[in-house]
């Protein structure tokens, strides 16, 4: 028995609109991927396991919305389900805010289990949704078998063109420019829109229309009314200062709810927190020579460091690579930073190194962070090398880093300083390089010559600091480092270092 051919149809949605719906609905699913980063940011960090966790629950909703729309379009009518499912997409996608808000509250944490909580509560379901429209709209454009590959492959096409806009426009434009809650605000706000046209291009869809714009109403108000953990954003941070109750010339500049730095503004002298002391203990023989030091500075932040040596070392020359502006503009807007002191260059590290002159600082100080992590190109033997280049003889480098229990990151770290400088120490609490390894601020200092280890245990002692301990013997730095990787730009794991 031979089955008849089915019979070519007339589509019930236009090609050209097909295409446009199918391009947008793609496009909106990586605006809300990449913004779901600096949305999560302030309760889990930025880091590659941050990213990791989005992009495998963003694409874990595509592959249950695409199966799910595939079911519901095979019912019958596909194109009276077009417009609602636009309209509940963007519904969900202005829910995340609040949402992600409320979960990220409750202090699940920053391991992977918790990323993965917090980006499914917020964007599993918009991604579903959204990801549900493109086989309602195959279905709907259907003319005959003969042309359904034809069809689907130009759709999927106009789909992934959409998915790469929607990336490079948000990427490097809409984050830069558009503060994150109101950038998913508008994105659910336009497909609820585009949902709205749809029913009202149908008989009987006021109704749907109606309920569409209280449901716009409803989490408009919700998302407007969010508590912002940010006074600013940028495209890599959500900043905030907070005054010091028990100081009025306090400051403490928060980065995605960590405190990266403290400021005096009436005594640059003024080193709250233990680390930045420490850079000053391990600083102090190279600025302390005959002469002006050239110091260079990774990362700038709040400019404590550099703000404490122009006061302590006058006529020191300081360089200053800070990848964000408004970081900067913070520090001198809101923390007493005169920019004209410094030579502060804006953009990454890693390419700003490579532009400077060799053998141009006597001291290079690391304190470069996203998150808790330092940015993983900072850490390698090719950025090590870069320093050393642009070191003086007998010049040295200094190193803040935020490690956990284990120490893993740490370990590998002083390992990678090892194949680079002879003379490597380790600065740390008793309790962070204890048998069982704590979390806490580890610093770490490298020179070409030798380290006198037992003055610098004597300056640290004389501020009273009696829990810090100093490595720099071969035989523990040996034992500390055992069994650790070198980290090179083929392979550098400081996430995975960190989490595990």
């Amino acid at each position: 028995m031979t089955v008849p051919p089915i019979p070519p149809q007339v589509p019930s949605v236009r090609p050209a609109v097909a295409a446009a719906l199918t391009w947008l609905a793609a496009a909106c699913i990586l605006v809300l991927e990449i913004a779901a980063g600096r949305l999560l940011a302030p309760y889990v960090g930025v880091s590659l396991t941050t990213y990791t966790g989005i992009i495998g629950v963003v694409l874990g909703g595509i592959a249950l919305g695409a199966w799910a729309g595939g079911r519901l379009a095979d019912r019958g009518q596909p194109e009276r389900l077009i417009g609602p499912t636009f309209a509940l997409g963007g519904l969900a996608a202005m829910a995340a805010v609040p949402i992600v808000g409320l979960v990220g509250d409750l202090g699940l944490g920053t391991d992977p289990v918790a990323i993965v909580i917090l980006a499914m509560a917020g964007f599993v379901a918009p991604a579903a949704i959204l990801a549900a429209v493109g086989p309602m709209i195959v279905r709907a454009s259907l003319v005959d078998v003969a042309s359904s590959g034809t069809l689907v492959g130009r759709l999927s096409a106009i789909g992934t063109v959409g998915a790469i806009a929607g990336t490079f426009l948000t990427g490097f434009v809409l984050l830069g420019a558009v503060p994150t809650r109101l950038l998913i605000a508008g994105t659910g706000g336009l497909l609820v829109l585009v949902g709205i046209a749809r029913l009202l291009a149908r008989p009987g869809g006021g109704l749907g229309t109606a309920l569409g714009m209280a449901g716009v109403l409803a989490l408009g108000g919700l998302t407007a009314t969010t508590a912002e953990p940010c006074e600013r954003e940028s495209a890599y941070f959500c900043m905030a200062v907070v005054a010091d109750r028990g100081n009025t010339d306090g400051r403490t500049l928060v980065l995605d709810r960590l405190r990266h730095a403290y400021i005096d503004l009436a005594d640059p002298t003024h080193l709250e927190f233990r680390y930045v002391r420490w850079f000053a203990d391990a600083s102090a023989e190279a600025v302390a020579g005959p002469g002006s030091p050239d110091v260079l500075h990774i990362g700038g932040g709040g400019f404590t460091f550099p703000r404490y040596l122009l006061a302590t070392a006058p006529g020191s020359r300081h360089t200053v690579l800070e990848l964000d502006p408004e970081v900067l503009d913070v520090a001198r807007t809101q923390l007493g930073l005169d920019p004209d002191t410094l030579d502060i260059r804006l953009g990454d590290a890693r390419t700003g190194i490579a532009t400077l002159p060799g053998a141009g600082f006597d001291l290079v100080v690391g304190d470069a962070f996203a998150g808790l992590s330092v940015p993983w190109h900072l850490t390698t033997t090719e950025m090590l090398a870069e320093i050393e280049r642009v070191l003086r003889p007998g010049g040295r480098y200094v190193m803040n880093l935020i490690d956990g229990p284990g120490l893993r990151f740490a370990r590998a770290e002083t390992a990678t300083l090892r194949t680079i400088w002879d003379h490597v120490a380790v600065i740390a609490t008793a309790s962070t390089l204890g048998s069982g390894g704590g979390a806490g601020n580890i610093v770490l200092l490298a020179s070409d010559r030798p380290i006198d280890a037992a003055g610098l245990r004597l300056r640290i002692a004389a501020e009273g600091d009696v829990a810090a301990e100093v490595l720099a013997a071969d035989g523990d730095l040996d034992a500390f480092t055992a069994g650790a990787p070198v980290l090179t730009d083929d392979f550098a794991p400081v996430d995975q270092l960190l989490v595990r």
